[in-house]
């Protein structure tokens, strides 16, 4: 036994000075002052380091189908009012949403921005007088339902417009114009007109989120009056005379959730109109990206990158005035990945750090304190200069 612990103690690689023969000295313990600063600062760095969270880039190509898209949007419009302001959306499918309400909030605004009521989902009200007219032309009865004319717009002999809204809708469909809201029953008695005449001078802001299909396509800002087909000739005339002024500022416009670091470049974007109408675009590229954090669930979004135009309205283009924002979307998808650096890789940095630092400081302790004893030994046998 005492043969095997005798090899093993011959193993030492560390072999003990008895204390005799230390011999200290003031170099030495600066050195050993300096080395234990910045053996402190650099383990405060590499702690650090290994607590902060490194997040790693990698571009795949987007496979994805079928999916949704969801736009998040608020956007002021200071000199349009709430009741003459629509959301449409279409793609190059072909689908078309039309005066969109669903999710979707208008907030009336003074001529210096101040809010005039709480939010309101922008419904005309009640019926305000007489009562309403049936289809066939008389009167509403008593238990008798009501069934109201789309005044020739109706899709078939069965459907009813009960409201002025679902009239314009109507007219909407078929691509007509609708110039005097008050040629029909369910507008008149709903004072539509009044009410543009009311919110004459104001403005809007309209806020809220909508989904549309994974494709390329459009959503806009137009005047929801005229109430036309995207497609068909507008009454430009009409615009013009009207002075549909599309100043607005974008308040935030996302593609999808938000994630850490996430950018949106039209955020607090605006741009004020002197001249009324006119066209506004916005062309943007949508770049799919996922967020997969150290901690919580895979975040599935987008950014963007945008250019804009602005198109001045000319009789001959027939392009109705409004704020356009034209959309597609990347074939590269962009993957977030949060990590930081592993304990292995972290113990291993510190015992480079003072090892390296306690070798280093030794090899210059030992430099200068056999230099010393040199130049010392030197002048005692009077060799020196």
């Amino acid at each position: 036994m005492k043969r095997v612990l005798s090899r093993v103690r011959n193993l030492d690689v560390y072999p003990k000075v008895n204390e005799d023969f230390y011999s200290r000295t003031l170099s030495g313990g600066l050195i050993t002052l300096a080395s234990s600063i910045a053996i402190f600062f650099l383990l405060v760095s590499e702690l650090g380091l290994y607590l902060q969270t490194v997040r790693e880039t990698k571009l795949v190509v987007d496979t994805s189908r079928g999916e949704k898209l969801k736009i998040n949007f608020d956007i002021t419009f200071p000199a349009v009012s709430c009741v003459l302001l629509s959301l449409d959306a279409i793609d190059i499918s072909g689908e078309q949403h039309l005066d969109i309400k669903h999710a979707v909030i208008k907030e009336r605004i003074d001529n210096k921005g101040n809010l005039i009521q709480v939010t309101t989902h922008h419904h005309i009200g009640n019926p305000k007088m007489g009562k309403p007219i049936q289809k066939h032309g008389g009167e509403i009865q008593h238990n008798e339902t009501y069934c109201g004319s789309c005044y020739g717009a109706e899709l078939s002999s069965d459907e009813c417009c009960n409201s002025c809204d679902e009239v314009r809708e109507a007219y909407r469909r078929r691509g007509w114009g609708l110039m005097n809201p008050d040629l029909f029953d369910q507008c008149k008695r709903e004072g539509f007109v009044q009410r543009i005449k009311d919110e004459e001078g104001e403005g809007c802001t309209m806020y809220g989120s909508l989904e549309v299909n994974k494709m390329a396509g459009n959503f806009h800002f137009v005047k929801s009056f005229h109430l036309e087909n995207l497609h068909a000739p507008h009454d430009v005339k009409y615009y013009k005379e009207d002075g549909y002024n599309i100043s607005h500022r974008i308040n935030k416009l996302s593609f999808g959730d938000a994630y850490p670091g996430i950018i949106n470049p039209l955020d607090g974007v605006h741009w004020f109109q002197e001249t009324p109408n006119g066209m506004y675009q916005y062309f943007i590229k949508v770049v799919p990206t996922v967020y997969t954090p150290l901690r919580g669930p895979v975040i599935r979004s987008n950014q963007f990158s945008v250019t804009e135009h602005y198109k001045g309205l000319e009789i001959s283009q027939r392009t109705p005035p409004g704020v356009f924002f034209y959309y597609d979307h990347s074939a590269i998808k962009v993957n977030f990945t949060e990590t930081h650096t592993s304990f292995l890789h972290f113990l291993t940095n510190i015992c480079a750090i003072v090892g390296g630092i306690f070798t280093v400081a030794g090899i210059v302790d030992s430099f200068i304190y056999h230099g010393h004893k040199a130049l010392k030994k030197k002048m005692e046998i009077g060799k020196l200069g």
